[in-house]
């Protein structure tokens, strides 16, 4: 099953229906239960999306498209907001997914953690090439007085010199 994990608000995150249904419950009941346990839900575990927000994320997810005509603003929830939505629902098929999940967003991070190996190891060669390029360029400035043609000696004047 394949997780869909945008990113909101600069963090990593699951809508409530793909959670809702990676859980085996209604969309609904999930967000009943984080209603009732909104203690357990703070903003860095899970929040509303604003009404932009909703847009972009309807334009840009196919399989969310039918968040286009709901009347609530969808939730959203970080890996830990996934964890603690598995602890409320407390359901088998919650616990499962809750460890599918975290492999999930583990894995996620790994592959960011790949990439700014990448990033870091390409400025390191950026920074060698420039350092080669100023080098090169200095050989060129004293190579280029050789590459010019001897100045030709002054002709001598025939005749008589006072």
């Amino acid at each position: 099953m394949d997780i869909p994990i945008l990113t909101l608000r600069g963090l990593p995150v699951m809508m409530d229906a793909d959670l809702a249904r990676l859980y085996g419950v209604l969309t609904k009941r999930l967000n009943e239960q984080v209603k009732r346990n909104t203690d357990r839900f703070p903003e860095d575990f899970a929040f509303r999306l604003t009404a932009e927000e909703k847009q972009q994320v309807v334009a840009n997810c196919d399989h969310l498209a039918n968040l286009k005509f709901a009347k609530s603003l969808p939730w959203a929830f970080t890996e830990h907001g996934a964890l603690m939505a598995a602890n409320v629902l407390n359901s088998t098929e919650a616990v499962k997914m809750s460890v599918f999940i975290v492999r999930a967003f583990v894995k996620q991070r790994e592959v960011l953690l790949t990439n700014a190996t990448i990033l870091k190891r390409l400025a390191e060669i950026d920074q060698s090439l420039l350092v080669h390029d100023h080098v090169l360029c200095d050989i060129y400035q004293k190579l280029l007085p050789l590459l010019q043609p001897p100045p030709t000696p002054p002709k001598r004047r025939i005749g008589f010199i006072d």
